[in-house]
């Protein structure tokens, strides 16, 4: 998946286009509120423009935007600086407005976008590397760069219902290419100021660049999907002639490049696994943590928290597995049983992960059912559960989600990994379901994206609110009552929470406390008691994502400490599912401004 900071950023080139229709709430303000309304417009405008992934995952490469249709992000060096001006542009602007003139409502996206845009002016000021300031210090790595993200974009996300549509994917797989030359650019660049991915990053990046490289045109998922699906549609084309003409002359050369430059990082890379060791590596890394938790909590307090947790989560699962008559051993140990016991365990064939799939789809339509207990409005999006593509499945994380288009024609996607299914035994899933799907993910992205917000608010995520929203949902379906007759279900949602602690104090002892890839996942392994395959994959992660690990349990610490606050304030006025509302239909935000949107809230309802 595209970073989120790339759809954050616009291009000046957006101007000359038309205003794109706001919601009618928007669109009807008056004063100062409607003046807020068009920046907002200009800035949603130009944000497509920069980012036409982001336009055709929303459903908005239409009319005057069509021509985004079959281009991608500029990953150039020169487009990020691009993007550097265009941020202090936009500061300046909300300068120049009168926050206090503005609404509640309207407040609440002034203070959104101020918070995004000096967070980007503090990278700007301070780091010289990476795709655009904190978060991601690598170009290339097993989980950045367009070799890994573009491949299922153009599979998933790309239509293909037209010619113009098959046009369009053979002028994007061309642009994919250039994509990957500018990536290769930007990371010798890097390289050059010392930025160079450790060693067993490179080492899994590889094998995935070289996944996509080493196949022919006739079994190449690129060229594939699009010969799938003109098929599908009817039409006719020699699309595969086309497709794989491109692929063999310009996609196989540039991940060629690609790979002959980790091929030559390989011999002296570092072994290091925090961002402590590149240049200004503190501060780095508090930018980062700064990006994933959306406050200024400090790296110490954020590894003393995850060690708080560890043990109370400990204590927790260690009386249900005593109930169990699971009592020898430490915690960790017997979780891990857990995980080898076969009782819980799919086969590891493709008609078990198909079983798989199903059961998970009928834990949805469960969950379903009680939904309206706790919220008032509810999604209309549909949601499809699909496997990780096979070619990445080595690198991605256990579970992921793929918001919907805006006008509903294409589902949100729960993606799950089954490169292994002794990963995702059956005590596990219902968490994970709940996670990415619904009451987490699905359910808050698609209420998002259905609200009376301005566009670029509908654009907006902030892994603090919608991964500490995922992580609530988790503690929220337990609340239901979903694992009244199944413990070992409810350990698999209380390791899931110990698993999240575990990232606090991993993420801050890999780049605060200088730990080692090895002393982390060892660490992480024992105390939650994790497949080491997965722990690994985990660990390696955090090492080239900095600070996001850590914005999950910050997150759900904040959705329940307000909800509490609001009890506490309301006590028989309380409305779990005004609370919801009020939390959710306002859009994604940073952590210190939804205290303030709730704080505003119990006031409105006390009165």
């Amino acid at each position: 998946m595209v970073h989120r900071r790339e759809f954050l950023m616009g291009a000046a080139a957006a101007g000359a286009l038309a205003p794109i229709a706001l919601p009618r709430a928007f669109a009807e303000a008056q004063g100062a509120d409607a003046a807020f309304a068009k920046v907002m417009d200009d800035f949603a405008r130009r944000d497509l423009v920069r980012a036409p992934e982001q336009a055709s995952a929303l459903g908005l490469d239409t009319g005057e935007l069509a021509s985004l249709r079959s281009q991608l992000y500029d990953r150039s060096i020169a487009a990020v600086a691009a993007d550097t001006a265009e941020n202090t542009r936009r500061l300046g602007v909300l300068k120049g407005i009168d926050r206090a003139a503005l609404s509640p409502a309207v407040q609440v996206s002034y203070d959104t976008l101020a918070f995004m845009y000096d967070q980007r002016a503090r990278a700007d000021r301070e780091i010289a590397y990476g795709p655009g300031g904190d978060g991601a210090p690598y170009v290339l790595s097993q989980l950045t760069g367009a070799y890994r993200s573009t491949p299922d974009f153009l599979d998933n996300q790309h239509p293909v219902e037209t010619r113009e549509d098959a046009e369009a994917y053979l002028a994007r797989l061309e642009a994919f290419a250039a994509v990957m030359d500018q990536e290769t650019e930007m990371a010798r660049r890097d390289a050059g100021l010392g930025v160079v991915p450790p060693d067993f990053v490179i080492d899994k990046a590889l094998p995935q660049m070289r996944g996509l490289h080493d196949v022919t045109p006739d079994a190449s998922s690129l060229v594939q999907s699009l010969v799938r699906r003109a098929k599908e549609k009817g039409l006719d084309g020699d699309w595969q002639g086309r497709a794989g003409a491109v692929f063999q002359a310009k996609i196989q050369p540039a991940l060629a490049r690609q790979i002959a430059l980790l091929e030559g990082w390989r011999p002296k890379a570092a072994h290091d696994a925090g961002v402590w060791r590149l240049p200004k590596g503190e501060a780095y890394y508090a930018l980062s943590l700064r990006d994933g938790t959306t406050t200024d909590v400090e790296p110490e307090a954020v590894h003393q928290l995850g060690l708080d947790l560890a043990k109370s989560l400990t204590a927790e699962i260690d009386a249900i597995l005593k109930a169990q008559g699971m009592t020898q051993g430490p915690v960790g140990a017997r979780i891990h049983a857990l995980y080898e016991d076969p009782k819980f365990r799919y086969a590891n064939t493709d008609a078990a992960k198909e079983q798989l799939l199903a059961d998970l789809n009928k834990q949805v339509e469960a969950m379903q059912a009680r939904l309206p207990k706790y919220f008032g409005a509810l999604p209309k999006a549909p949601l499809q559960i699909k496997r990780v593509p096979k070619f990445i499945e080595v690198g991605a994380p256990g579970g992921y989600y793929n918001q919907g288009s805006l006008d509903g024609k294409r589902p949100g996607i729960y993606w799950i990994n089954l490169r292994d299914t002794a990963e995702v035994p059956t005590w596990t899933l219902p968490t994970l379901t709940y996670h990415e799907g619904i009451p987490g993910h699905h359910l808050q992205l698609s209420l998002q994206q259905e609200a009376a917000l301005p566009l670029i608010r509908k654009m907006n995520f902030f892994s603090s609110y919608g991964e500490g929203w995922a992580l609530y949902a988790e503690q929220l379906a337990d609340e239901m009552g979903v694992y009244e007759h199944d413990p070992f279900g409810r350990v698999g949602y209380l390791q899931s929470a110990l698993f999240r602690a575990c990232r606090l104090v991993v993420d801050t002892g890999i780049h605060h406390k200088r730990w080692s890839r090895e002393q982390a996942i060892r660490w992480m392994a024992d105390t939650d008691g994790d497949q080491v395959s997965t722990t690994t994959t985990e660990v390696e992660r955090y090492c080239v994502w900095p600070g996001q690990a850590c914005s999950y349990m910050v997150g759900r610490n904040t959705w329940s400490r307000l909800r509490d606050k609001a009890k506490a304030a309301l006590g028989p006025r309380f409305d779990i599912r005004k609370f919801h509302d009020a939390g959710l239909l306002a859009g994604a935000m940073p952590l210190t401004v939804l205290d303030g949107l709730i704080d505003a809230w119990i006031k409105t309802e006390a009165a």
